[in-house]
C-alpha cells in the first residue's frame, strides 16, 4: 500500500472516528434513557392491586410511586423495586408475584421523566429520588423488612441507595460496572470515562453495602455483558452471592427456577 492511499484511509478512519465520538456524546441520553411519559390520569392495566403516591419534590417535578400490595394480611416487608431504562413501571409488573407471593409489598418508582414522574432526569437527582421512597418506606417497615432491588439501569440506584441505608438484602439483576464501563464494551477505542456523564458507578458502592448482596446475570446477556458481573465480584464481601445463569440473558433470568428460588429463600421469614 503506497503512502497516498494509506493516508486517504488515514483520514477516512479518523472522519468516522470523529463522528461516531461526537454521536455518542451528544446522544448519549438517546443510547441510556429510553422513558415512556404518561398521563397524570393514565390508569395502569395491572391484574395486580396497587395504590398510587404521587408526591411533589421542588416545583419543576413529581415522583411518581406505584405501591403494588401483598394478598396476604400480615405484611412482611417491602421491595423497593429500581426498574430499567425503558418505558415506565408498566413494562415490570410482572415481576411483581415473584415478591408478593412471600407477603411482601412491591413499590416501584418512575424516573424523572418516565411514567407520570415529571422532571429533568440526572444521576443526582435520581439518587435524591430513590432515598425519599426509602424515607417513605421507613414509616412502615424497619430496615431488616426493605428489600433494595434494582434491574438493569436501576441497579446502580439501588446500589447506592444500599451503600448509604440498611436493609434486608441488596437485589442486582443485570448489574453494570459503571455506564461508560457498558460503551467501553462496545467502543473500546474511545475515552468513555471522560465521554459519559450518568456514571453509575456500582463498583465504588458495593464495598460500602453492609447488608447482604446477590447478583443475578446471564452469560448470554448482549445488553449488560457478563464481564460486568465478574468484575464487580471482588466487591462482594463474604457471604454474598453472584449467581451466573448459563445462557440468561438480559429479559428472561426469571425463567430460570434459581432466581425465584433464591429471593423466595432471602424472602423468608
Amino acid at each position: 500500500m503506497n503512502r497516498k492511499i494509506f493516508f486517504r484511509w488515514l483520514k477516512v478512519f479518523i472522519i468516522l472516528y470523529c463522528l461516531v465520538g461526537i454521536a455518542v456524546y451528544y446522544l448519549q441520553d438517546y443510547f441510556i434513557l429510553i422513558p415512556a411519559p404518561l398521563p397524570g390520569n393514565y390508569k395502569y392495566a395491572s391484574e395486580y392491586p396497587y395504590k398510587e403516591v404521587n408526591l411533589p419534590y421542588d416545583k419543576t417535578s413529581t415522583i411518581n410511586i406505584i405501591q403494588f400490595t401483598s394478598p396476604d394480611s400480615v405484611v412482611n416487608g417491602v421491595v423497593l423495586y429500581f426498574h430499567g431504562n425503558k418505558n415506565n413501571v408498566s413494562r415490570y409488573m410482572r415481576f411483581v408475584p415473584y415478591f408478593t407471593k412471600s407477603g411482601y409489598e412491591v413499590w416501584m418508582i418512575d424516573y424523572p421523566g418516565f411514567g407520570k414522574s415529571t422532571g429533568k432526569f440526572s444521576e443526582d437527582m435520581v439518587y435524591k429520588w430513590s432515598l425519599v421512597m426509602y424515607n417513605l418506606a421507613r414509616k412502615r417497615f424497619s430496615p431488616d423488612s426493605i428489600v433494595i432491588y434494582g434491574k438493569s439501569l436501576g441497579t446502580g440506584v439501588a446500589a447506592q441507595l444500599a451503600s448509604i441505608r440498611n436493609c434486608r438484602f441488596l437485589g442486582l439483576e443485570s448489574p453494570y460496572y459503571s455506564i461508560p464501563a457498558v460503551f467501553q464494551y462496545y467502543l473500546p477505542i474511545y475515552p468513555m470515562n471522560r465521554m459519559i456523564k450518568h456514571r453509575f458507578p456500582t463498583y465504588e458502592y458495593l464495598p460500602r453495602v453492609t447488608d447482604p448482596i446477590v447478583i443475578f446475570h446471564g452469560t448470554g446477556d448482549r445488553v449488560i455483558p457478563y464481564r460486568n458481573a465478574l468484575r464487580l465480584q471482588p466487591f462482594l464481601k463474604k457471604g454474598d452471592k453472584l449467581i451466573t445463569l448459563e445462557d440468561g440473558t438480559h429479559r428472561n433470568l426469571f425463567s430460570f427456577p434459581q432466581v425465584p428460588a433464591t429471593i423466595d429463600s432471602l424472602l423468608a421469614r
